[in-house]
């Protein structure tokens, strides 16, 4: 299905090791002898895609190209960027630096490094067949809506509330539509505005008002942001 089309992988690899009160960014943290970014990386160079785009931080390009690509071989890099300030502007920069025959990109964070060839693939067709979505699963607790007094104001029926993941998977000139128009009124928006602009799913919906789906992605796809998370990856990886 997915053949015959061009697909860019986005690896966003900015973070910090702050939340996780580590002097070595997150992207770093050793998980069985490897970097996490080393994670995220392989598995799409062993998937269809046909290109990747890694975004980090400027004093991590150079490290990033010699002690994680060229040491480990791993191939289907087009370009190592830096990011910026928000993560909006680290995405903003991976997917101008997207080859330009590029028809979808999976922006993917490498804080999620249990990805699995079978995710990657089930992005290709989603998106195909979505135009613009993204990998969730769905919502396993009970979810509150909260006041600032800590009161307990809103119970959301669980079975409409799904957990966003990634990779986000976009038609290319869509998102890059969306982010352009993104950058021309960011001198207007507010800060609590710009913080409410998590992800590329908020991007697209807020400034392209494209519709957005979202498809069954894994539990195992987890996000690390604290130790016992670097645990379950490890236990993740090995499977």
């Amino acid at each position: 299905m997915y053949k015959g089309h061009y697909f860019t992988a986005i690896v966003l690899a900015g973070g910090s090791g702050k939340r996780m009160k580590s002097e070595v960014a997150k992207q770093f943290i050793q998980l069985h002898g490897r970097p996490m970014l080393y994670y995220s990386l392989k598995a799409f160079a062993d998937s269809p895609v046909d290109a990747i785009v890694l975004v980090t931080s400027e004093q991590d390009v150079e490290h990033c190209k010699k002690e994680i690509i060229e040491k480990y071989n791993i191939p289907k890099i087009s370009s190592i960027v830096s990011g910026g300030k928000e993560r909006y502007h680290s995405s903003i920069n991976g997917v101008l630096a997207s080859p330009t025959n590029s028809e979808y990109l999976l922006i993917h964070d490498s804080a999620r490094p249990c990805i699995t060839n079978e995710n990657i693939i089930s992005c290709m067709e989603n998106v195909m067949r979505y135009k613009n979505c993204t990998m969730g699963v769905r919502a396993v607790d009970t979810i509150c809506q909260v006041a600032e007094n800590h009161q307990i104001i809103g119970i959301p029926n669980r079975n409409s509330l799904w957990s966003i993941q990634t990779p986000q998977c976009f038609i290319y000139e869509d998102i890059k539509k969306a982010q352009e128009s993104l950058m021309d009124k960011e001198s207007k928006l507010s800060e609590d505005e710009k913080k409410s602009i998590t992800d590329d799913v908020a991007v697209i919906q807020r400034f392209l008002e494209r519709d957005v789906f979202i498809f069954e992605g894994s539990y195992e796809n987890i996000k690390v942001t604290n130790s016992t998370d670097v645990s379950k990856a490890e236990e993740y990886l090995m499977r």
